[in-house]
């Protein structure tokens, strides 16, 4: 699951402590001397029908009792579509007896068969060189789309990056890049699959094929290697693994040991590796640019300077052969590379563009520029061949288009790779080294030894020094310190962190020691899964971005008639003295004035410019807003957060803390309040809901026995949704819940607690009626505290004319307290998931585009149903996975940020499409000569060149003008931060 990882953020903080004098795990795994992996084939996953759950407390139940079993890797179980789904060794156990377990707990489960033949589903993401335009775009998507067994395409002009969902059981991902290879474009696999890991090692000794077929024979013996890779040149060995079944140190003894030819592997120099297409790419720009310069500046100085020094121009004027002079003839031989060598990517570009069936920029340019240079060659040997012939040459029309536009493309690429900055500093953020600790029988540490950071593997010990970074997520084990967490999560607090803490890789240990245990390394770390919602963020297109895709289906063919159109109306006003003749120029004739004409207008259109106006932008603000710790999963979310005009919050853990307390309890019948919390707390132990488990702290308080207590045995349990849990303890009936339940259960209502519970609820807390044997004996009071700045937060709303709504399913008194308290007018209490969702629904049909922000499962299906759903980050997995924006921070100021971002992006966005169209509107009839009668203005075809190109490259200027963003001022004058409860 793409954001699993922000459940880290919720797991327990306590201080254990001082800092030990020497650490000790007694717990800790040991480790052999020799080589050792568990062997347990290859995973399966089933889904299961369960009936009977009504709460979380049943789903948990579930879950407990499923991953007791052995080889269970993972268990989900889903109450709302009551499903559970499982993943597991079947050699270890199987369907049948995961069911019989799930029945052993009280339900009735059934293995869905059509779940487990459905076709299975396998991710890559392919680096497509050659796509220059939204042209190109869409015939790679419906190229691939094509192709039978991919479910889904996504292809992005921006970073020119594909990603691809497609079924391993019918193809494998050679056959995607032999599709991209066939019309015409360079594809390179960047990552075959989400649960893969990749690491490169340098072997020495890496010679012979024999040597070869060794090591990769004795990599392949261990399990979870997937795809190996060797290049003998760079001697240098790719491989792709399961980091939950091996990890790249195993690899390095498996090669060192492999024969006797004393192999030595290291993990390959990130230094010496391969350029990134994008380096290559802006080098190569260069290059081609610096010598076009070679030939053009000679040509742009023949052409326009020399002619005015009577001197040189004198010897330039010398007659070769015929009217054919030396400046001609040195025009015609410089301007010839040019135009085949430099010029040859528009040429190859043209030719796959045109196999393929459609037409881009290089088309345009080709035409254009071989209609300057062919028309020149033509006059060159007209002049050769005749004694009387005077005409005019284009060479430096061509040449210098070609170099303008090969400039504007030099520069696109380097803006272009400015948009992606927020994924280079996050993967920065990954130390270099470690230091791994080696632990004997015992748990006592023998040997201190710094390794490289990709080695790291689960269940490794890693110390953190002070001032240092966390080398990988994983579990204090030992030691307390403060982590700075900034530059992940955006929170500038430090956060105290202690044994059984989570901490992050990548994040700063500013004071103390720390032994962490690994949890999540490589592909399955925190850094690694952020980086990749944002990557696919930024390839999934916003709605928007469909306009530019329509318009440039019919763009280019467009400009070939408008350009063709402009000479032929040019030529045969001349032809037919449909002009003055002062209005041609002393050195042209008028068919070289409509040829003029007809190049400027096939050269200054530009295509790019509107296929890159919403990428580039997307691209920088979803970057923007990982750096604000706002994660935007893609331009679809963007777009529909800047509409916003509504938004439903639910109460507890998002308006709220979501840390309940116990603070007062009130007893209507007389007995010990210890006995009284034992049988109260024996109902709840079995609730999941964050209510009963304040109960039950608070219990354990009264008890005087917090650690290890044991509650009496509740029989009969049962939990019942929206309202509380009935049981029999000690052979009496309790019923803990809302005063709903007590009425539905016929159970009569004292008029004093009728005053009590109404001055709890007044207080903004929430009233739980405890009845023993069908008599109200107790009412409790549970308090949970406003998030800091929460008033200020939707006070701001207020002003940026967003309607904020309140739907929570506590009980309407503490509903309206807390709402009046916030200072929201709109209040749904005692609402189910469904319901919630149902209310989304209802504003979405009045109207409101809505968002909806919330942290728990019975958020996820109003999170769904609204236009954006908002996920607070320290809530449940499923909330976080049905969400478009995870507020990282856990801060409701994020929601805030996160639709002033996305205003500030399609504000940038429109004004990227109001530059690009409006400069072909305007540009393009300037260019056909529609001027050029009042005025006498014309545009010669190079200066009609670099408008091109400087369109495009301030589309992209203007993109990345949004790293300037600031939140809006009102927020930087509210001092909000989390709030920690001990």
């Amino acid at each position: 699951m793409a954001t699993k990882f922000l459940t880290l953020t919720c797991l327990r903080r306590e201080n254990y402590g001082n800092l030990l004098p020497r650490p000790h795990y007694p717990f800790m795994p040991k480790y052999a001397k020799r080589l050792e992996v568990d062997v347990k084939g290859t995973e399966v996953k089933a889904m299961f029908s369960v009936t009977g759950m009504t709460c979380s407390a049943c789903a948990g139940s579930v879950e407990k009792a499923i991953k007791r079993l052995p080889g269970i890797l993972e268990a989900i179980v889903d109450v709302l579509n009551h499903r559970a789904q499982v993943m597991f060794y079947p050699s270890l156990v199987n369907e049948e007896t995961i069911r019989e377990t799930i029945e052993d707990v009280g339900f009735q489960a059934a293995l869905i068969e059509d779940e487990m033949n459905e076709r299975s589903s396998q991710v890559c993401r392919i680096q497509i060189n050659g796509i220059s335009c939204t042209s190109c775009c869409c015939t790679a998507e419906i190229v691939l789309q094509a192709i039978h067994g991919v479910q889904r395409i996504q292809v992005a002009l921006a970073t020119e990056e594909a990603e691809v969902y497609y079924d391993p059981k019918i193809l494998d991902y050679n056959h995607l890049l032999e599709a991209m290879e066939d019309i015409g474009f360079q594809a390179v696999l960047m990552s075959a699959g989400e649960a893969v890991s990749k690491i490169d090692l340098k072997v020495d000794g890496l010679k012979a094929d024999h040597s070869i077929q060794i090591i990769e024979n004795s990599l392949q013996t261990l399990p979870g290697v997937q795809l190996i890779e060797i290049d003998p040149e760079l001697d240098k060995i790719s491989i792709s693994y399961k980091p939950s079944m091996t990890g790249p140190r195993y690899f390095i003894k498996a090669i060192e040991s492999a024969g006797s030819e004393n192999f030595k592997a290291i993990v390959f120099p990130q230094g010496e590796d391969k350029e990134t297409h994008r380096q290559k790419e802006i080098k190569r720009y260069r290059a081609t640019f610096l010598w076009s310069l070679v030939f053009t500046i000679p040509i742009f100085l023949i052409s326009m300077v020399f002619m005015y020094i009577p001197i040189i121009n004198g010897q330039l004027d010398i007659k070769v052969v015929n009217m054919l002079s030396v400046g001609e003839l040195m025009k015609w031989i410089l301007s010839t590379p040019v135009q085949f060598v430099v010029g040859r990517r528009f040429y190859t570009g043209s030719y796959k563009a045109l196999r393929r069936g459609s037409a881009n920029m290089d088309v345009l340019i080709a035409l254009g520029t071989n209609a300057a240079y062919f028309y020149s060659v033509y006059s060159v040997l007209r002049a050769a061949s005749s004694p009387d012939f005077e005409g005019t040459d284009f060479f430096e029309t061509s040449s210098m288009l070609i170099s303008i536009i090969v400039l504007g493309k030099y520069l696109e690429v380097m803006a272009k790779g400015q948009t992606s900055e927020a994924i280079a500093k996050l993967m920065d953020l990954e130390p270099e080294t470690a230091i791994l600790l080696t632990l004997d029988d015992n748990g006592d540490i023998l040997t201190e030894e710094e390794i490289d950071s990709r080695l790291i593997q689960k269940k490794d010990v890693i110390k953190i020094l002070p001032g240092s970074k966390v080398a990988s997520d994983g579990l204090v084990v030992w030691g307390t310190s403060h982590v700075n967490e900034s530059m992940i999560t955006g929170e500038a607090r430090p956060v105290t962190k202690g044994m059984g803490d989570p901490v992050i890789g990548g994040t700063l240990n500013e004071n103390g020691v720390l032994h962490i245990k690994a949890t999540r390394v490589g592909s399955e770390s925190a850094l690694s899964q952020i980086v990749r919602l944002i990557e696919s963020a930024q390839l999934a297109k916003a709605p928007v971005q469909k306009f530019a895709d329509r318009i440039s289906k019919y763009f280019v063919p467009l400009v070939i008639i408008l350009s063709f159109s402009s000479w032929l109306a040019w030529f045969l006003a001349g032809e037919f003295h449909g002009y003055p003749e002062s209005w041609i120029p002393h050195s042209m004739d008028s068919f070289q004035l409509a040829l003029e004409f007809g190049i400027s207008v096939m050269v200054i259109a530009c295509p790019c410019a509107l296929g890159l106006a919403t990428p580039t932008a997307v691209m920088v603000g979803t970057g923007i807003g990982a750096s604000q710790g706002v994660l935007i999963k893609g331009g679809q979310a963007l777009e529909s957060a800047h509409k916003v005009n509504c938004i439903v919050f639910d109460k507890t853990g998002t308006l709220t803390v979501g840390k309940p307390v116990v603070v007062k309890t009130t007893l209507l019948k007389s007995m010990a309040l210890r006995d009284f919390y034992e049988l109260v707390a024996a109902a709840e132990m079995n609730s999941e809901h964050p209510l009963a488990k304040a109960i039950v702290e608070y219990a354990k308080k009264i008890s005087e026995d917090e650690e290890g207590h044991v509650w009496p045995e509740a029989r009969d349990f049962e939990s019942i949704t929206g309202y509380g849990v009935k049981a029999l303890v000690r052979n009496k009936e309790i019923i803990v819940g809302n005063k709903s339940l007590i009425l539905n259960q016929n159970i009569a209502f004292p008029v004093d607690g009728e005053l009590m519970l109404a001055e709890t609820e007044a207080m903004a807390q929430t009233g739980i009626l405890v009845s023993i044997d069908r008599e109200v004996t107790g009412i409790l009071a549970i308090s949970d505290p406003l998030k800091p700045g929460a008033r200020e937060v939707i006070s701001v709303l207020k002003c940026m004319k967003v309607r904020s709504i309140m739907v929570t399913g506590d009980n309407w008194g503490t509903a309206n307290s807390i709402a009046k308290e916030v200072g929201i007018e709109t209040v749904i209490a005692e609402a189910k998931p469904d319901q919630k969702a149902e209310k989304v629904k209802e504003l979405q049909a009045t109207g409101f585009k809505v968002a909806m922000v919330g942290d728990g499962i019975n958020d996820s299906p109003a999170l769904v149903a609204a236009d954006v759903g908002m996920a607070i980050g320290a809530g449940t997995d499923i909330a976080i996975e049905a969400a478009d924006i995870v507020l990282m921070k856990s801060n409701l100021e994020d929601v805030i940020t996160a639709i002033d971002l996305s205003r500030k992006t399609f504000s940038r966005i429109g004004l990227n499409y109001m530059w690009a169209l409006g400069y072909n509107v305007v540009c393009i009839p300037i260019a056909a000569g529609a001027l050029f009668p009042g005025t006498k203005l014309r545009l010669p075809p190079w200066i009609a060149g670099a408008a091109m190109a400087a369109s495009s490259v301030s589309v992209v200027l203007c993109s990345l003008l949004l790293k300037n963003y600031r939140r809006p001022k009102k927020l930087e004058n509210l001092d909000i931060h989390g709030i920690k409860i001990e």
